[in-house]
């Protein structure tokens, strides 16, 4: 080989090398910051059963609460990955940057405004939106729903400006004080609680709102320091027509999601009024594995898939997308098996306490059983997504959200009979497969395969999962039988131990099995940790 070729080979490896190191990095303050919000979140899960248990008024909370995230979806959260990122990550180029802080402050501005808009109308239509979504529920727990919704509707303001700059920050890779933000939300709704639910009852859920959002939007604000951001109006921007066409796929698709939630809890309302509340709860617990790891991982990758995008370096595209969904895999199988198996004491230990009976915990625990279906699809689901948002196209995953979405609804209205609002959590697991499904296939379609080994590795963390899952059930019903349920002791322990000792069996599965990623994971954190650290002391 001769110098020049050596050259090029050095950087090729550099250039190979690269996205996995800014991915990994990224993606580790992202999940290190997500398990702290997950951590909270379910600190926030357990306070309000606690004070509140699986009631009508939580019923009527969990509506208000819809409408304000699903409004933030609709104005920041899906035109984050789809599209702000993106385009503002292209104006980051050092050949566009001068234009950078100009087009970042027209965004901002929009999104800022549309926002304001969107408040007005929840507190002129609050009693309309109650009705479409939750009519079934008795017109006490309808009238508590519009008052909640008109006092956390202000909240959607800020959500959405703290959305529009995080898109900006991330655009720049600069994730850190994003994130801390976003794990600290929780802390509106845990410290307002304990405080104000004696005086003002359910209320002091929606003033948590409020509180939570300022903390978000507040630790954005230091990073902003020397990006000379310039607001404006200026609708005709090259940077907002750009982010409109790439956007209005996605606002397409969350519109339609927004109809299949309507749906889904009007449906649910009708099975009884303490029905939304077991969902809710187990969403979160269902959630947990799937924003600690998918969406982490997606929206570290974001940046290098539109950079390599961009580039149209597909090799270095292909190999960042299956880095994804390997490490996605990895972890998320193991966590959907674990908490299938210890679903029951899970649930006994965080929310069976206080207003919370042992009867709310056997439906809250099935419920998080029957959405678990589809806890894998969602999460492979993400980077998928990902992977077209950063080639600019963000219609082909609308168009595919659309047709998950009636799966959705055939199976909802085929399973709600015979199971209830079980059976609509057992919807959503067929809406998530029929979307992962055929996002895979198109990516397959386009790109071939991967080459990767991502089906392999995914065989290979079923086949470890499926042996943890023995050693986990065997465990916890020893320990159940040892000590029983009685106590905050023993429900710790009943979950630690067999949760310890499962993830251990896998853990040394994937080293007998010779799975790339256990030896990464193992590198990142002893690489990664100096770093990270050494990121927030800069401000990074």
């Amino acid at each position: 080989m001769n110098e020049l070729e050596m050259e090029d080979g050095g950087a090729n490896a550099v250039e190979a090398e690269e996205p996995r190191a800014s991915v990994a990095r990224n993606a580790a303050i992202l999940s290190a910051a997500s398990v702290t919000s997950r951590v909270l979140g379910l600190a926030r899960e357990i306070i309000i059963p606690h004070y509140f248990g699986a009631t009508g008024m939580v019923s009527a909370y969990r509506l208000s609460e819809f409408v304000v995230r699903m409004l933030y979806d609709l104005l920041a959260g899906g035109v984050l990955s789809a599209a702000l990122v993106p385009v503002l990550s292209d104006y980051w180029r050092p050949e566009k940057r001068a234009e950078f802080a100009r087009a970042a402050g027209v965004v901002l501005t929009t999104i800022s405004g549309l926002a304001a808009i969107a408040v007005l109308v929840i507190e002129l239509f609050a009693p309309q939106i109650v009705f479409l979504i939750g009519g079934d529920l008795g017109q006490e727990y309808q009238d508590v729903a519009v008052q909640l919704m008109r006092v956390s509707a202000p909240a959607v303001w800020v959500f959405a400006s703290a959305g529009a700059l995080a898109g900006v920050l991330f655009a720049r890779e600069r994730f850190t004080y994003v994130a801390i933000g976003d794990a600290l939300y929780n802390l509106g709704i845990i410290a307002l609680v304990p405080l104000l639910h004696n005086k003002i009852g359910i209320f002091s859920l929606a003033l948590g709102i409020l509180a939570g959002s300022l903390i978000q939007l507040s630790f954005r604000l230091p990073e902003l320091r020397g990006m000379s951001l310039r607001p404006g109006i200026q609708l005709r921007h090259p940077a907002l027509i750009r982010i409109f066409h790439l956007y209005w796929p996605i606002l397409l698709a969350i519109m339609v999601g927004m109809i299949q939630g309507g749906i889904d809890r009007r449906l649910a309302s009708g099975t009884g009024d303490s029905s939304i509340a077991f969902m809710s709860t187990a969403t979160t617990l269902y959630q947990f594995p799937h924003g600690l790891v998918a969406v982490a991982i997606s929206m570290a990758s974001l940046p290098s898939l539109s950079r390599w995008a961009a580039a149209h370096n597909w090799d270095a595209y292909r190999r960042t997308l299956g880095a994804g969904l390997r490490g996605v895999l990895v972890l998320v199988i193991p966590a959907t098996v674990g908490l299938w198996v210890l679903a029951e004491p899970v649930v006994r230990l965080l929310a069976e306490h206080g207003a919370f009976t042992a009867t709310d915990t056997y439906w809250t625990y099935l419920t998080l059983r029957y959405y678990l279906v589809g806890l894998v699809f969602a999460s492979v689901d993400w980077p998928l997504n990902f992977a077209y948002y950063a080639r600019g196209n963000s219609l082909t995953p609308a168009l595919v959200g659309v047709v998950s979405v009636f799966a959705y609804l055939a199976a909802a209205l085929l399973l709600l009979k015979p199971l209830s609002f079980l059976g609509l959590a057992l919807a959503d697991g067929v809406k998530q497969a029929t979307h992962a499904l055929i996002m895979a296939y198109l990516i397959y379609r386009w790109g071939g395969r991967l080459n990767q080994d991502v089906l392999k590795v995914a065989a290979q963390a079923l086949a470890a999962s499926a042996v943890m899952a023995v050693a986990v059930y065997v465990s916890a019903q020893f320990l159940l039988g040892l000590w029983g349920t009685a106590g905050l002791i023993p429900r710790v322990l009943v979950v630690l131990i067999p949760g310890a000792l499962g993830g251990g069996v896998y853990y040394l599965l994937l080293r007998l099995m010779r799975v790339p990623e256990t030896a990464m994971l193992e590198r990142l954190a002893r690489r990664l940790s100096p770093g990270v650290i050494a990121r927030v002391r800069r401000g990074r």
